[in-house]
């Protein structure tokens, strides 16, 4: 299809809006969470209510994790405009279903209310990744790691208006109802945007690649299992503290976590707007080197942090280390097996969110079984007043125990990255040696 065929210019927007929707979704959650953990679930259990808020947190990164790794191989099929118009419609509803959760039901069964809200926002989640990321590798073949960052740059860009959203409505004194509906607004945006546009085929879809092709350039090609596995890593440490920072650090750090949150993902904001020369100057993977070893030099000084000044220095290495690592793994994945079409895409998105799944109960049992501990068990964490200075340092620990718990992820990153760094400029020297000379 050629560029006259299609509005360029508008479907990127979409495709920005689409994300930045997500975003907002996201950051407003980790706000509401203490408000959810403390309405809803400490009423059926206290000893573990913070295990089941990073189920109902983590639910959305499964239903984003397996609905990015059904539909992606199949995006020409179901169309990428159809796929957004799903999307809009999937967090419309799912986030009605969490805003309305106590009314729907009650007791126990409000925890699976929340949970399906979560799970269709996720899957909505999961439809946008599916078609954004090929759209954009199509619109913009000969830059891809750039115009990736650029669109990807969008989802601080929401976290941001959705943390200060948040703060915003805490501080008139509204409730997280009212803090959660905001989300109608930029759904309903971008659903009436996409209504009769055209989109493009993807890459494998040009180059005639069918589904038996893109299957068989992933396993003819094992190296792609490295980064499938590097980006379990990756997005570990990035969107599982995001959606973890605001109820585990406010009591440690003097301010609400979330603005943590929001000044990080000013800076991602930014930088990711810089993707392109800097990938160029260093190599994609060279790029995701350095930013491991800022992640997790980051993400320790979190656990430690106990002031709002060291928390905002520990924020700056964790931002500056994690703001170029999703994007830079698709568009990595992209350029190394573009036969693999948007199902290569699809599988590394895939693997980071299934892992996100995976890591935020594990950050929750940590809490949980932190914060008995520091109390001296579950009967003398009870006995303690709401916001006394035995309850306030028995969470202060558990915030350390947890951040402690996913420090240690990107370090395994430095030794995948760097291997893989240390062959691809090994290979480029063979093959500078052994051209013909002028």
């Amino acid at each position: 299809m050629s560029e006259t065929e299609y509005d360029r210019n508008r479907i990127f927007l979409i495709c920005t809006m689409a994300l930045f929707t997500i975003a907002i979704s996201m950051s407003l959650g980790a706000t509401v969470a203490t408000d959810l953990k403390n309405t809803f679930l400490d009423p059926i259990d206290f000893k573990t209510s913070a295990t089941m808020i990073g189920e109902i947190l983590g639910i959305i990164f499964l239903g984003f994790s397996v609905t990015l790794f059904l539909v992606s191989p199949f995006m020409d099929v179901i169309g990428m405009g159809r796929a957004i118009t799903l999307a809009a419609t999937l967090i419309i509803v799912g986030n009605a279903i969490v805003v309305f959760a106590g009314n729907i039901t009650s007791g126990a069964n409000i925890y699976w209310a929340l949970w399906f809200g979560m799970l269709l926002k996720g899957i909505a989640w999961g439809f946008v990744e599916s078609a954004i990321n090929p759209a954009t590798a199509s619109l913009y073949p000969e830059d891809k790691t750039h115009r990736l960052n650029v669109l990807h740059a969008w989802w601080p860009a929401g976290l941001i208006v959705g943390g200060l959203s948040g703060i915003l409505i805490n501080y008139l004194d509204l409730n997280w109802q009212v803090a959660l509906s905001i989300i109608f607004v930029p759904a309903a945006g971008f659903l009436l945007l996409n209504l009769g546009v055209k989109f493009p085929k993807t890459e494998s879809s040009v180059l005639d690649v069918s589904f038996n092709d893109m299957i068989k350039e992933i396993f003819r090609r094992p190296s792609f299992f490295i980064w499938f596995g590097a980006m379990f890593l990756t997005a570990s440490s990035e969107l599982a503290p995001g959606q973890w920072v605001d109820l585990a650090l406010t009591h440690t750090v003097g301010m609400r976590g979330i603005l943590l949150l929001v000044y990080v993902s000013g800076i991602m904001f930014v930088m990711r707007h810089f993707a392109g020369p800097i990938s160029h100057k260093l190599s994609p993977v060279g790029l995701l080197w350095f930013s491991s070893l800022l992640t997790s030099v980051g993400l320790y000084m979190l656990s430690v942090a106990d002031s709002p000044v060291t928390g905002v220095l520990a924020a700056t290495f964790w931002g500056a280390g994690v703001c170029f690592m999703w994007p830079t793994m698709l568009a990595s994945a992209a350029e190394r097996y573009p036969r693999g079409g948007a199902w290569t895409i699809g599988l590394i998105g895939s693997a980071g969110a299934m892992a996100t799944y995976i890591v935020l109960p594990i950050l929750g049992a940590a809490y949980d079984k932190a914060k008995l501990e520091a109390a001296g068990g579950a009967d003398a964490f009870a006995a303690m007043a709401e916001g006394s200075p035995e309850q306030i340092n028995s969470l202060i620990y558990a915030a350390e125990k947890s951040f402690q718990t996913v420090a240690l992820l990107p370090i395994a990153l430095l030794f995948i990255f760097g291997a893989v760094w240390y062959n691809d400029r090994r290979l480029a020297k063979m093959a500078a040696e052994s051209a013909p000379g002028e």
